[in-house]
């Protein structure tokens, strides 16, 4: 199973987003997400999250919030768990990004963008200010076919 971390960093009424064009075999390729990646060796959620922010975007995040876990399966790829974050905190200067192009849009522009269809359920989770989550996410290909939070009630609609 591969450990993940996704932030999203709020100013105001805007979300800051990548849309992931410059990256070759690309599960993401032309969608937009928020910002993260992978776990390195021995690193906590938290420090997978700092550094992400930092390379991807030049930004030191000085705050921040452990949202919840979301559990991604695919019949495509690897079972992914990735820890959510957001941050409305931080210092330094917005960088160029070798992943895709960083854009600070506002948040109720998410939905219409392309992107996985669990992150809606996500965006909706974090919006309405759900206490720390669970959710599993089931896709067959890029469909999503089941969405559960806390192991216990389907969202998928």
């Amino acid at each position: 199973m591969i450990d993940s971390t996704l932030c999203y960093l709020y100013r105001g009424d805007e979300v800051l987003m990548m849309h992931r064009t410059r990256k070759k075999n690309d599960m993401n390729h032309d969608k937009w997400v928020a910002i993260g990646g992978r776990f390195e060796d021995k690193e906590s959620p938290e420090d997978c999250a700092l550094r992400e922010v930092w390379e991807e975007t030049g930004l030191t995040m000085t705050s921040w919030r452990y949202r919840g876990i979301v559990t991604f399966v695919s019949d495509q790829y690897e079972t992914e768990r990735m820890h959510l974050f957001t941050s409305d905190a931080y210092t330094g200067e917005l960088t160029d990004c070798d992943e895709g192009e960083l854009v600070w849009m506002k948040k109720k522009d998410l939905d219409a963008l392309p992107q996985w269809e669990g992150d809606r359920v996500f965006h909706r989770l974090l919006d309405e200010e759900i206490p720390f989550f669970s959710l599993k996410l089931v896709y067959s290909g890029e469909k999503l076919v089941s969405a559960v939070l806390n192991g216990k009630q389907n969202l998928y609609k």
